[in-house]
């Protein structure tokens, strides 16, 4: 059956209206040129995104997947080694872990920002642990002040999931902003095209401050070679960011700063108009990105009931997740069960994403504010 809606939860054609004419001269740009792996569009972009970020290095890969796994490999992660980890991003994380030959500890989360609880992270630290991999969920910066303590006083590399935090920041212990990309070793980004900054298919980066790393990570994403057809690097695979999604991901990075601020506006518009309901709301910070919008109901029942209310009322919604990767049958050898991580799983109960982009009008914020208000009487 098709739905007829009345707010879409998501609407890339809309996002992409207004820069048409841009996009497919930026397409038409590289089918000229003859060069389509690797080129001068993919050079470009890497230099642009990393001033975004604020770091030295970008390397595009081929997804936001890959990029977690290449960072992993880059960073020396293998075989006995332990990457702490949380459980409420879906499977991504999980899956490069694993993927690396390494084994995934998963720590439980703060229950307002739903991000890596520092308290936790500190107490899994084992002799093992070689890297910690927060996700700025959402689109908000994990606790990095003292999830970065932390790894400095074990010394563990951090490698920050990004890939919902294009733009995001918080404040560092002096109260100065560093963005997403800046507080690790190394950070990876998805260009998946529902990501804040997305293209127009699958796409990656990572970013980093090291030179040697970045060298790695070029090999890396080419079969592990150091010239062409001489091979250095074991781990190495065909990942690369082509030059047509570099292309178009140059027209959309200028236009992030005031897409994000779109959103943050949204958010706002949100949180005044189901301020005086029962529901736990996201925290409003000014580097909060909103990649998502993601309220919390009271209980599980209520949460469905309400999300039931809405589709049926044309009002797009879902759930970001509904089972927690260490609850997923294919992980269940890693040993977790029920009841390992209590406020993960409680969430993951009571959470609900609304329709969020840019391009929501007031009106369609209003619209899915009185539809919650009446699926909640």
């Amino acid at each position: 059956m098709t739905i007829a809606w009345r707010v879409p939860f998501g609407d890339l054609q809309r996002s992409h209206q207004a820069l048409q004419t841009e996009l497919l001269a930026a397409a038409r740009r590289v089918i000229e040129s003859g060069w389509y792996i690797l080129g001068a569009e993919v050079t470009a972009f890497e230099r642009e995104f990393a001033a975004l970020c604020g770091v030295e290095h970008c390397i595009g890969v081929a997804s936001g997947a890959e990029a977690l796994y290449l960072a992993l490999v880059a960073a020396g992660i293998g075989p006995g080694d332990e990457v702490i980890t949380v459980a409420n991003a879906c499977m991504y994380d999980v899956a490069a872990i694993l993927q690396a030959g390494a084994r995934p500890v998963f720590v439980d989360v703060d229950p307002v920002t739903q991000n890596m609880d520092p308290a936790a992270l500190a107490a899994a630290v084992t002799p093992r642990a070689k890297a910690i991999m927060p996700v700025h969920l959402f689109g908000r910066l994990a606790e990095m002040p003292a999830i970065m303590a932390v790894a400095e006083r074990h010394g563990l590399t951090v490698i920050e999931d990004a890939a919902q935090a294009h733009g995001a920041w918080r404040a560092d212990t002096e109260g100065m902003p560093r963005m997403a990309g800046q507080w690790g070793h190394l950070a990876a980004f998805s260009f998946y095209p529902s990501k804040n900054l997305g293209a127009l298919g699958d796409g990656g980066a990572v970013v980093t401050n090291h030179a040697e790393t970045a060298e790695r990570l070029r090999r890396l994403r080419m079969y592990g070679w150091e010239r062409k057809y001489y091979t250095t690097e074991t781990g190495g695979r065909n990942s690369r960011l082509d030059e047509l999604q570099a292309a178009l991901l140059r027209v959309k990075l200028p236009h992030l700063a005031a897409a994000n601020a779109a959103r943050r506006e949204r958010a706002g518009w949100y949180a005044a108009a189901l301020a005086d309901l029962p529901i736990g709301l996201p925290p409003d910070e000014p580097g909060h990105v909103y990649h998502l919008y993601v309220i919390t109901l009271p209980d599980r029942a209520t949460r469905d009931r309400l999300r039931a209310h809405l589709l049926a009322h044309g009002i797009g919604c879902d759930i970001h997740y509904p089972v927690p990767t260490h609850l997923q049958p294919a992980y269940a050898e890693l040993g977790y069960h029920l009841g390992s991580l209590p406020v993960t799983e409680d969430l993951a109960g009571r959470i609900l994403s609304l329709p969020m982009y840019p391009e929501l009008s007031y009106d369609d914020v209003m619209l899915v504010a009185e539809t919650i208000r009446t699926g909640l009487v």
